[in-house]
C-alpha cells in the first residue's frame, strides 16, 4: 500500500480500467472496448504470459464479467460499485448483454476470469452454470446454491443444519392434483400442521422464494382476519383481508409470527467479516411504505450485535454467496433468521458502494492477481485490527475512545422562578410523586397543559377579586401563561417547569423580594424554555463526527478517501462496540444523534438515529444536571462572587487574590477588562436598553415588522427576550442580579452570530463587556478556590466518572483470556474482538466539572511532569468551554509487552474547547496539538497508514508552506450530494520543538473562490468552526488513571453520604413512605452560556502532505425533530 490512492489504483487515484456495456466502443468513448476487442486482447495477452519476464509490466487486465438480467446489472448500486471497482488497476469490468445471455450459446459469452452471475426473474440460470463449468472463472456468488435459496424450504434445512435461529415453523407440502389429501387441521384461532399447533397469529409462505404472497393470521380477539404481503406496488407493500381461513392449494411453510417492535432488519453481507444492516419499517404493520422526500423507502441504521454479526457470517458462508442479503427479526431479545434473498446490494448508501468496491476489488486481487503475476502486495490486514504508532514511536492498538462532549450551537436559554402556595399546584406536586424525591420534573404535553390550565385559574380569579387569598405574583402568572401558549401546541423539547419542595418557604433573596418571606411549606415553580439545537448546531456536530473518524486506524491514506474509511471499515466489520449516550436535553439528544450520523456515515433525518442509535442516561445524573438542587458549597460560592461583583471599585489586589486564587491567564485578563465590576455593569444596561429601543423602533417601521430572524424567530420573541433581561438584570434598588450576565452574553452571543444581518449599533461592545463578566461568573460559579471546585465538580460528576472507569476495565478485561495475536485472529469466530467507543453528550456543566477533576484532582504533578505543566497552563488559559467542547481518552494496547506489565496499556488524555466565538481569532491559546511526538523519540519514523500519519514522527522538520494541506471553508449548506473528499486535518508548523498536526481543522477561512458575506442558512448565519483536539498528555499509565479514579471516586463518596444525610434529615417523612435518602438524585447544574463548524469542502491541493481526507456523506439536511426516545435506560452493565 505505497500509494495512498490504495492498492491496485491508477496514480492518480482515477479509474484507469473501463466498463463496457454493449454498443459501447471506439476511441470516442473513452477507450471503452466492446466484446470483440476484448476478447482478442485477452487471448493475444495470454499468448503472450508465457514469455513475458515477471518483472514487466503485465498487458493484460483481470476481467470482472457481470452476468444477470439488464435491469440489475444496469441498475443504481450496481452502476455505482463497478465504476469504483473499475478504479483497481488492474481490473476491467465487462457486462453481459442480455440478449447474449439469453439468445447465445455459452461459448459465445464473454470471456471473464470472475464471474458476478446470480438469478433473477427470467434468468438462464443453467446457462450461467454451463458456463462456469466451461470457463472455470472465479466465482464472486455460487450458482449451484442458487437453485437451493429459490426454495424456502431449502433455505430453513440450510439455516437449520447451521445452528442458526430460526422461527419455530412447519412444512405442509401438497400434491398439486390432490390438493386436499394434506396433514392440515384448520380451528378457529390455530393451525395444525402434521401435528404441529401453530396458534395465530402466525405466518402462511409459499414455498417458492419467488412467490411474495405471505400472509399473516391473526386471532379472533385482536379482530380476525389477515394481512396479505405482497411486492411494493407504488406505496403498499400488504393489504388487510377480513379472510381468516388459510389458502387450500399450494405448498407453504406455516411459522409462528415474531413478536418485533414493527421494524425488519434487513442485513447485506460482502463477504464473511463485512455486513451492512438497516432497518425499515414492517411491512406487516399497515402496508404503507414509509417514503421520504425523494420518494425512497425509508431506511434505519442499525447496529448488528456479536450474535448477529457471526450469524451475518455464517449465512454467507452456508449459502456460499459472498454478495448476500438476509432478514433478521429481532424479537424477545434474540434474533431469527426469516428469509436469504441471495445477491442484493444496498440502495442509496454512498458509504456501502466504497466499502462493497473495496472488499469485492480486494478479493478479486487477492484471489487471481499471482496467476496473472500482477504486482500486488496483500493489504495489510490493518483494516481489521486497528493497530497504530503511538506518540512514543511504538506500535499499539487502540482498545477504547471515550469521549464527553458539549451539545451545539443552541437558541438563548430563557427561565423564570416564582414561588407557589396555592393548593392546586400541591396537588399536582403531590399527582406527579413529586414527595417522593422533593423535586417533580413535568415535560409531557398532558402535565404541561396542567400547569397551564392552573395559571388561567389564577388569573381569571384575580381578575374578578384583587382582594383575594391568591398569593402567587400576577406578572409572574401572566408570564407562566404566555410562555405555555407559545408555539400553540407542547413540545417538551421546548419547555419544562420544574417544581422543588420548599419546607420551610423560599429564604429572602437580597436581590428581588422587599417584603419578608411567608411561614410554612411552598413549592419554587421554575419555568424553562428555549435551549433548542438550531440548525447551525446540527451541522457543528454532523461535522465533528465526520471529523472523529480520524481518531482510528485508516482514517487516513487509503481509508480516507474512497473506497471507504478505517472507523466505518472497523464499523462495518464488527470491530467496533459503540454506545453513544445523552442526557433527556432535547438539544443534546439531537447533538448526540447528528454526531453519529457524521461519525457512521449515515443518511437521512436525525429522528430514526435518535432512536436506534442513542441510549438516554438519564436514571442516575450521569449526564443530567438539575441546577435547581445546588450543593451548600456551590451556593456559598455564589454568594461570594455576588458580592464581590457588587464592589463600586476597581478590582483591588485582594479582589484578584478572592475570585482568581488559581492565578489563571483567562480569569486575570477579564478581570483587567472589567476593572471596577458595577461601572460595568452599568454598562451592560444602558447598551441592553439601547438595544431594546432599536428592536422597538424597527418593529414600528411597517418594512420590518414581519421579518424573520434566524431559526423562525420574530422581532417580537426577540423584544420579548431581551425587555425580560432588561427587567430582570438591575433591580428596583439598582442592584444587578449577577446571574443573569451568563445570560445575556447567551443572547448576544446568540445574536452577533445568528443576526448580525439586523445591523443593530454597539452589539459587539455588548458582546464583548458580557463576554468579560461572564468569563468570570460562569467558570467561577464552579468553585472559585481547588478545593471548592473539586468539591462541586465531584457533586456533577461521580456517575460519570464511575461509568469512564468501568469503561477503561472493561476493555482490558473483556480480552484479557486466551488473546490471539491480533494478526492471526482475522476469520477466527470471535465477533467479540473490538475497539469500544463511548459517546457522552452533555452539558456544560458536566463538562466544566470533569475538566476539573482532571486538573485539580492530582492525577499528575506539575512540578515533576512538564507536559502536564504546558496543559495546565493551556487550560488555565481557555476562557471559554463552548458547544462542542470536547474531552477525549484513548486507551491503547501493547501487545508487545508482558500482560501483567504496567507498560501493557497506555492512555492518552485529549481536549478540544468547542467552537470558536466570533472574534477569537487573535487571542487563541496555542496548544501543542495532536498527539504530539514526544522528545526522547525524534529520530524514530512510523508510517502505517493510519492516524499518526498525521504525526509521522518528525518533529524537527517545519512543513514548507507548498505542502501545507489548505482548507476551504464553503457556507453552511451543500446543495447537492458531494462525492468530494473532505480534507479534515490542517497542518501546524509548530514550535521550535517541532510540528505537530492538528487532527480537525482549525480555522475557518474563506477560499477565494468564496465571497464573504454575512448570508448563509435562512438567510442570516454561517456556521463557525470547532478547535482542533490538543493533547494534554500522552504516556499515562492505564493504572495511574484507574488509582486517580479510584481515588477521586471514594474522595467524592464520603461527601456525598454527608449530604444526603443532611437531605434526609430535610425531608423526613417517613410517616407518608417519602424521602428514603436513595430516591434523591446527586446534586447536579444546568448550562448556561453557550456559541455555533463549516463544513470543509473540497481541498485546495492534495498533492503533498500526510494524506488524511475522509469521504463525505452528502449534505446536511437540518430539519426539526421531536425526539420522542423512548428512553433506554442506561445501566452499568452497559
Amino acid at each position: 500500500m505505497s500509494e495512498p490512492g490504495g492498492e491496485g489504483w491508477g496514480q492518480s487515484g482515477n479509474p484507469t480500467s473501463v466498463f463496457a456495456y454493449e454498443g459501447h466502443q471506439g476511441p470516442e468513448e473513452g477507450g471503452m472496448k466492446n466484446e470483440g476487442e476484448m476478447r482478442k486482447g485477452e487471448e493475444e495477452g495470454q499468448g503472450k504470459e508465457e514469455d513475458e519476464d515477471y518483472d514487466s509490466p503485465p498487458e493484460r487486465q483481470i476481467v470482472v464479467g457481470i452476468c444477470s438480467m439488464m435491469k440489475k446489472s444496469k441498475s443504481k448500486p450496481m452502476t455505482q460499485i463497478m465504476e469504483r471497482l473499475c478504479k483497481f488497476e488492474y481490473i476491467t469490468v465487462v457486462i453481459f448483454p442480455e440478449e447474449v445471455i439469453l439468445n447465445e450459446p455459452v461459448d459465445k459469452w464473454p470471456l471473464c476470469d470472475c464471474l458476478v452471475s446470480f438469478h433473477s426473474k427470467g434468468f438462464p440460470l443453467d446457462k450461467a452454470v454451463e458456463y462456469a463449468n466451461l470457463r472455470n472463472p472465479l466465482l464472486i456468488n455460487d450458482l449451484n446454491m442458487q437453485y437451493y435459496i429459490q426454495d424456502r424450504r431449502e433455505v430453513y434445512r440450510i439455516l437449520q443444519e447451521e445452528g442458526i435461529d430460526l422461527p419455530r415453523y412447519a412444512v405442509l407440502t401438497r400434491d398439486p392434483d390432490r390438493p386436499e389429501e394434506c396433514n392440515l387441521v384448520e380451528g378457529e384461532d390455530h393451525v395444525e400442521v402434521n401435528g404441529e399447533v401453530f396458534p395465530k397469529p402466525f405466518v402462511e409462505k409459499p414455498v417458492c422464494a419467488e412467490d411474495h404472497n405471505v400472509y399473516i393470521y391473526y386471532p379472533t380477539s385482536a379482530g380476525g382476519g389477515s394481512q396479505r404481503l405482497f411486492r411494493k406496488i407504488g406505496s403498499r407493500s400488504s393489504v388487510y383481508s377480513p379472510e381468516s381461513c388459510v389458502r387450500k392449494t399450494g405448498s407453504y411453510i406455516y411459522e409462528e409470527f415474531m413478536p418485533t417492535d414493527g421494524t425488519d432488519v434487513k442485513v447485506y453481507t460482502v463477504g464473511p467479516d463485512y455486513a451492512h444492516a438497516e432497518a425499515r419499517k414492517s411491512p406487516a404493520l399497515d402496508g404503507k411504505v414509509e417514503r421520504d422526500s425523494e420518494g425512497k423507502e425509508i431506511r434505519y441504521p442499525v447496529m448488528l450485535t456479536a450474535m448477529e454479526k457471526l450469524v451475518a457470517r455464517k449465512v454467507c458462508l452456508a449459502f456460499k454467496q459472498t454478495v448476500c442479503g438476509f432478514d433478521l427479526l429481532r424479537a424477545n431479545g434474540h434474533s431469527f433468521v426469516c428469509d436469504v434473498n441471495g445477491f442484493s446490494f444496498v440502495k442509496n448508501s454512498m458509504k456501502y458502494y466504497d466499502d462493497c468496491a473495496k472488499v469485492l476489488g480486494n478479493m478479486v486481487m487477492r484471489e487471481l492477481a499471482p496467476q496473472f503475476h500482477i504486482p500486488w502486495s496483500i493489504p495489510m490486514e490493518a483494516e481489521d485490527i486497528p493497530i497504530v504508532p503511538t506518540t512514543s514511536g511504538t506500535m499499539m492498538e487502540l482498545r477504547c475512545v471515550i469521549a464527553i462532549i458539549r451539545h451545539g450551537d443552541r437558541t438563548p436559554k430563557q427561565k423564570m422562578k416564582m414561588e407557589v402556595r396555592h393548593p392546586l399546584f400541591f396537588e399536582l406536586f403531590d399527582k406527579y410523586g413529586g414527595y417522593k424525591s422533593g423535586k417533580l420534573k413535568l415535560k409531557k404535553p398532558k402535565q404541561l397543559q396542567e400547569v397551564l390550565d392552573i395559571a388561567r385559574l389564577l388569573l381569571a380569579e384575580l381578575g374578578q377579586h384583587t382582594d383575594c387569598e391568591i398569593e402567587e405574583k400576577k406578572g409572574k402568572l401572566e408570564q407562566l401563561k404566555t410562555v405555555l401558549e407559545m408555539y400553540g401546541h407542547f413540545s417538551g423539547i421546548n419547555r419544562k417547569v420544574q417544581l422543588t419542595y420548599l419546607p420551610n418557604g423560599q429564604p429572602k433573596a437580597s436581590s428581588e423580594e422587599e417584603e419578608g418571606p411567608k411561614e410554612g411549606p411552598s413549592l419554587l415553580l421554575v419555568l424553562k424554555w428555549g435551549g433548542e439545537l438550531t440548525p447551525a448546531g446540527r451541522v457543528q456536530a454532523e461535522e465533528l463526527g465526520r471529523a472523529f473518524r480520524c481518531m482510528y486506524p485508516g482514517g487516513q491514506g487509503d481509508y480516507a478517501g474512497f473506497p471507504g474509511c478505517g472507523l466505518l471499515r472497523l464499523h462495518s466489520t464488527y470491530r467496533h462496540d459503540l454506545k453513544i449516550y445523552a442526557s433527556d436535553e432535547g438539544r443534546v439528544q439531537m447533538t448526540a444523534a447528528a454526531f453519529a450520523k457524521g461519525l457512521l456515515a449515515l443518511e437521512g433525518e436525525l429522528t430514526p438515529i435518535l432512536v436506534q442509535m442513542v441510549k438516554s442516561a438519564n436514571m442516575n445524573g450521569m449526564l443530567d444536571s438539575d441546577s435547581e438542587s445546588l450543593t451548600d458549597c456551590q451556593q456559598r460560592v455564589k454568594a461570594r462572587l455576588h458580592e464581590i461583583m457588587q464592589k463600586d471599585q476597581d478590582f483591588t489586589e485582594a479582589d484578584y487574590q478572592k475570585l482568581a486564587p488559581t492565578g489563571s491567564p483567562s480569569l486575570v485578563n477579564s478581570m483587567k477588562i472589567i476593572g471596577n465590576p458595577v461601572r460595568t455593569c452599568d454598562q451592560v444596561y444602558t447598551l441592553i436598553q439601547r438595544l431594546t429601543s432599536q428592536i422597538r423602533k424597527r418593529l414600528e417601521d411597517p418594512k420590518s415588522a414581519d421579518l424573520q430572524l434566524y431559526h423562525s424567530e420574530t422581532l417580537e420573541l426577540m423584544l420579548q427576550r431581551w425587555s425580560k433581561l432588561e427587567r430582570d438584570f438591575r433591580n428596583k434598588s439598582g442592584r444587578y442580579d449577577i446571574s443573569k450576565i451568563p445570560d445575556i452574553y447567551d443572547c448576544v452571543k446568540y445574536d452577533t452570530q445568528h443576526n448580525a444581518t439586523l445591523g443593530l449599533e454597539d452589539t459587539l461592545e455588548l458582546f464583548r463587556l458580557s463576554r468579560a463578566l461572564a468569563d468570570i461568573v460562569i467558570p467561577q460559579e464552579y468553585g472559585i478556590n481547588k478545593p471548592e471546585k473539586m468539591d462541586i465538580a465531584q457533586a456533577y460528576c461521580l456517575p460519570l466518572m464511575k461509568k469512564i472507569q468501568l469503561d477503561l476495565q472493561r476493555t482490558h478485561e473483556d480480552e484479557a483470556v486466551n488473546k490471539l495475536h491480533p494478526l492471526y485472529s482475522r476469520g477466527v469466530m470471535s465477533p467479540g474482538r473490538h475497539v469500544r467507543t463511548r459517546l457522552y453528550f452533555t452539558s456544560e456543566s458536566h463538562v466544566h466539572s470533569l475538566l476539573s477533576i482532571f486538573r485539580y484532582g492530582g492525577l499528575l504533578d506539575e512540578v515533576k511532569d512538564q507536559q502536564w505543566k504546558q496543559a495546565m497552563d493551556y487550560l488555565s488559559a481557555v476562557s471559554e468551554l463552548n458547544y462542542m467542547t470536547q474531552i477525549v481518552i484513548m486507551l491503547y494496547e501493547d501487545n508487545n509487552k508482558d500482560p501483567g506489565s504496567e507498560e501493557r496499556f497506555h492512555v492518552e488524555l485529549h481536549f478540544s474547547p468547542g467552537v470558536k466565538s466570533c472574534e477569537d481569532e487573535e487571542n487563541v491559546p496555542l496548544g501543542f496539538g495532536f498527539r504530539p511526538a514526544s522528545a526522547e523519540n525524534q529520530e524514530k519514523q512510523t508510517n502505517q497508514g493510519s492516524l499518526e500519519d498525521l504525526s509521522q514522527d518528525e518533529p524537527d522538520r517545519a512543513l514548507p508552506l507548498s505542502e501545507l494541506i489548505s482548507i476551504r471553508r464553503s457556507p453552511m449548506i451543500r446543495n447537492r450530494k458531494t462525492g468530494s473528499m473532505e480534507v479534515l486535518s490542517e497542518t501546524s508548523p509548530g514550535s521550535s520543538k517541532g510540528a505537530s498536526y492538528r487532527l480537525f481543522p482549525s480555522c475557518s477561512r474563506q477560499s477565494p473562490e468564496i465571497k464573504p458575506t454575512g448570508l448563509g442558512f435562512e438567510g442570516c448565519s454561517m456556521v463557525p468552526s470547532i478547535y482542533p483536539l490538543e493533547t494534554l498528555h500522552n504516556s499515562l499509565s492505564l493504572k495511574q488513571v484507574d488509582e486517580f479514579l479510584n481515588a477521586v471516586c471514594e474522595d467524592s463518596s464520603d461527601a456525598h453520604a454527608k449530604t444526603m444525610k443532611a437531605l434526609s434529615v430535610l425531608f423526613d417523612t417517613s410517616s407518608q413512605g417519602y424521602g428514603q435518602a436513595h430516591t434523591y438524585p446527586p446534586p447536579k447544574a444546568l448550562s448556561s452560556s453557550e456559541t455555533p463548524v463549516r463544513p470543509p469542502t473540497h481541498p485546495l491541493c492534495l498533492s503533498s502532505g500526510p494524506p488524511s481526507t475522509v469521504s463525505s456523506a452528502g449534505p446536511s439536511s437540518p430539519t426539526s425533530v421531536n425526539p420522542s426516545n423512548p428512553a433506554i435506560h442506561f445501566s452499568f452493565s452497559e
